[in-house]
């Protein structure tokens, strides 16, 4: 196959370029401008695209005999990722701009650009695994479906920032590193293949604050907004620079002018952009076991009411619809369309269990917002109410600080079932 080979300059992509390599697939690397101000060198782990980063893709692809390339996605990149994490912020929402960059980055703009040019694939360094199953058509025949899977290194597993790419780009992606338990593991491999990143540290945080200050880039972007902190009764606390930089379930930076009266912490519970203002309240307010997902989208078939095509090949042949695919034997609506499964809501969060249903419709789900008598957490307005949604109830001990925004994915066991962005949270009566 000919593969494109996303090398960001770091040792896993560039282990996954070699071992894409070694498959003896025709390799292209690309590294992927993304900043439009790009430091010369990354300060240790902070950052990432920078002009050193891009040198040591290069040396990389030089090491590994394959062209190389640096395609400019900087726009792209500000007017999708920057400028969602800006506006979501803005509307009292808690982003993730890693999903985002793999939704409308590297399984958007990249993947579409790589199949323009004749590509088969785009393999990447992340830590996820593609596995097949056999499943039946309605004719009797079979096809192969393709399955999204957690890797096998719990500690660097990217399943949950995958998951928004949806299952027919995901059908294009390879991930050599699938089956690596270890990120030691990929840095001996780096090594016995003579590449320079083997012992390079990783970047974290957020790559375009690369200081790792969010409030200080988001009052940049948006300006000071004056505003109050009041408590759950509406007794105001403190006061604020812009309700756009606290998120559901922050503790910190509060700098209320004076304690609780039980004199315990208090945490935001809420953000209303409407009004400029920051809720906060005591930890047990946070406490969520009622998750309502818009935007839903299922993988292999598990929802047909809802889900888009499933992740089939080969490649280039026209999808069924997903109720043309058998579900996995495993995920049986009852007869309300529950389901088991686990949610996960953090990119490094434990997952829990729960259950699940499709809703056909956003502003169907669980009726018209929260229902009466429930404690409400946190919620925003549907940004697309007609779009696909599900619903959740955690059957297991509630979770802390789910914020809108924040993407839910549905997994049974390591396999990926699908994937929602959080409008509501709630804990209801009966959980009290």
């Amino acid at each position: 196959m000919r593969v494109l080979a996303a090398m960001s300059g770091g040792v896993d992509s560039a282990v996954a370029a070699s071992l894409a390599v070694e498959a003896g697939h025709d390799v292209v690397g690309v590294h992927m401008a993304l900043s439009r101000n790009r430091d010369q060198f990354r300060t240790g782990s902070r950052g990432c695209c920078s002009i050193e980063d891009a040198g040591d893709a290069r040396r990389a692809a030089d090491m590994l005999g394959i062209p190389y390339y640096v395609w400019d996605l900087s726009e792209k990149f500000e007017d999708t990722v920057v400028a969602d994490f800006l506006s979501e912020y803005e509307a009292g929402r808690t982003p993730n701009p890693c999903v985002r960059c793999n939704e409308h980055i590297k399984f958007e703009a990249l993947l579409d650009k790589a199949t323009a040019l004749g590509f088969d694939a785009v393999a990447t360094g992340h830590y996820a695994r593609i596995e097949t199953r056999e499943a039946t058509l309605p004719d009797g025949g079979r096809r192969t479906v393709r399955e999204l899977h957690r890797s096998p290194n719990d500690a660097k597993d990217q399943s949950y920032v995958l998951a928004v790419a949806g299952p027919e780009r995901l059908a294009r992606a390879m991930f050599p590193l699938g089956g690596f338990a270890s990120k030691d593991e990929v840095r001996a491999e780096a090594a016995r293949r003579g590449l320079s990143v083997s012992a390079k540290p990783d970047s974290y945080d957020i790559c375009f604050v690369a200081d790792g200050d969010t409030r200080g880039f988001l009052q940049s972007r948006l300006g000071s907004r004056p505003g109050e902190v009041v408590d759950v009764s509406g007794e105001v606390v403190g006061e604020h620079d812009g309700a756009y930089a606290f998120t559901v379930g922050q503790r910190r930076g509060l700098a209320l002018g004076r304690p609780a009266a039980d004199g315990k912490a208090r945490y935001v519970v809420d953000v209303q952009p409407a009004t400029n203002t920051v809720v906060v309240g005591s930890a047990e307010l946070l406490s969520v076991d009622r998750i309502a997902g818009e935007k839903a989208l299922w993988f292999d078939g598990v929802l047909p009411a809802a889900g888009p095509a499933p992740l089939v090949e080969p490649v280039g042949t026209p999808s069924p619809r997903a109720e043309e695919v058998e579900p996995p034997a495993d995920v049986v609506p009852d007869a309300d369309g529950w389901f088991d499964a686990e949610v996960q809501v953090r990119a490094h969060g434990a997952p829990v269990p729960a259950r699940v249903r499709s809703v056909a419709r956003a502003g169907d789900a669980y009726g018209d917002g929260v229902p009466e008598g429930a404690r409400p957490a946190s919620a925003v307005e549907w940004t697309d109410p007609s779009a696909p949604a599900m619903e959740i109830e955690l059957t297991g001990a509630p979770l802390r600080g789910v914020a809108p925004g924040q993407s839910v994915v549905v997994y049974r066991g390591t396999r990926v079932l699908g994937q929602a962005t959080v409008c509501r949270a709630w804990r209801a009566p009966a959980a009290r």
